[in-house]
């Protein structure tokens, strides 16, 4: 065999494993509990449960059941905070991925909150006003644009 080099790679497959819905379901509690826990009750926890519901027998023999299959780079789990509580954020999500089989990332997203505001802003169509923001449409007088775009 030879001598073997100094270092050892891992290679992992990111392949779909199978997610129970109570795995899910550990993993949100799990979440949730640490969350209020540590950070109090202004925290929103979005699981995405509903990944596959019907469950498949496929193949010969059919001797293996699928429910909730996950593709590959689908979210799990998010969580909506305030940025002063990123590290309890982190932790929580890091104590919820061991409920589940296979590999998980954490990511932190760039958006804000659950939608995808950060296009919106880049095409300047938010902008700040005061508390809120003010939504520019695609439709509309070209005059008002070239005002707000100058």
């Amino acid at each position: 065999m030879g001598r073997r080099p100094a270092r050892c790679y891992w290679y992992c497959k990111n392949k779909p494993y199978p997610k129970s819905r109570f795995s899910l379901e550990v993993a949100h509690i799990c979440a949730n509990k640490y969350m209020v826990k540590s950070c109090g009750k202004d925290v929103q926890l979005h699981p995405f449960h509903v990944i596959r519901i019907n469950k498949m027998l496929s193949c010969a023999g059919a001797d293996r059941l699928q429910t909730g299959m996950v593709h590959i780079g689908q979210v799990i789990m998010s969580i909506h905070a305030k940025l002063q509580n990123k590290e309890h954020v982190i932790e929580a999500l890091h104590q919820a991925k061991f409920k589940f089989p296979g590999h998980q990332k954490i990511h932190i997203s760039k958006k804000w909150g659950f939608t995808k505001f950060n296009n919106m802003v880049a095409e300047k169509r938010l902008i700040p006003d005061g508390c809120g923001v003010k939504y520019i449409p695609n439709h509309g007088p070209l005059d008002k644009w070239r005002a707000l775009h100058s």
